[in-house]
């Protein structure tokens, strides 16, 4: 499998369970990046200060505090690095309460190798070229509600105008479509959109008129 090359970017890991760390330090490291593993949010939130860090992978299950108070306390979508969360399947909305809390995307127990580096590698990529995006432009569309998306909400948006599905914009943005689905909630409820044909009309005719 061929990703976009991210070699020697730094990620971190979270997880109490040393088979899973493990397992993740070993498919990344040999995959190029570097790796710092931690045990709990704590170890992590002490060691974090010094570090630069590209993407970190956090464990829903953590000793102390969970996997969502550690995406909260590092401040959610404002944390510099895009965060993945670890869990399990009956962890689902947990996984949905992360999204909404501002993690990048989540992984689902158990996952492959080539699923776990697609997710990271893509991950750090369109971390990379949001930034540069927000950098170069400014809001983007103006229509009524706007103010209140994320840069990632606005991400799924554009993919949602262009009349990509789920899985379609997924696989664009390098998030799972259950995330997409997330997001697509969180953007109809801030809008104010009754369907998806509503969302349209507010964004194309009413962003027109703003």
């Amino acid at each position: 499998m061929v990703y976009d090359r991210v070699i020697g970017s730094h990620v971190g890991i979270v997880a109490d369970d040393p088979a899973v760390r493990h397992f993740l330090a070993a498919v990344l490291g040999f995959e190029g990046f570097r790796v710092s593993a931690y045990k709990s949010g704590s170890a992590f939130l002490e060691a974090a200060r010094g570090l630069r860090l590209d993407c970190v992978l956090i464990d829903v299950h953590l000793p102390g505090p969970s996997g969502l108070e550690l995406l909260e306390t590092i401040g959610g979508a404002r944390f510099p690095a895009p965060v993945i969360m670890i869990s399990s399947e009956g962890d689902i909305p947990t996984a949905v309460a992360a999204i909404k809390s501002g993690a990048h995307d989540f992984i689902e127990k158990p996952f492959d190798a080539d699923t776990l580096v697609g997710r990271v590698h893509t991950a750090i990529r369109v971390s990379r070229e949001r930034a540069a995006q927000e950098s170069r432009a400014g809001d983007g569309r103006c229509f009524p509600g706007a103010k209140a998306l994320t840069a990632r909400e606005r991400e799924v948006l554009e993919q949602i105008v262009q009349g990509a599905s789920n899985k379609e914009a997924g696989r664009t943005l390098g998030i799972s479509p259950r995330t997409v689905e997330v997001h697509r909630a969180r953007i109809m409820e801030k809008v104010r959109a009754r369907n998806t044909a509503d969302l349209l009309r507010i964004v194309l005719t009413e962003g027109d008129r703003a």
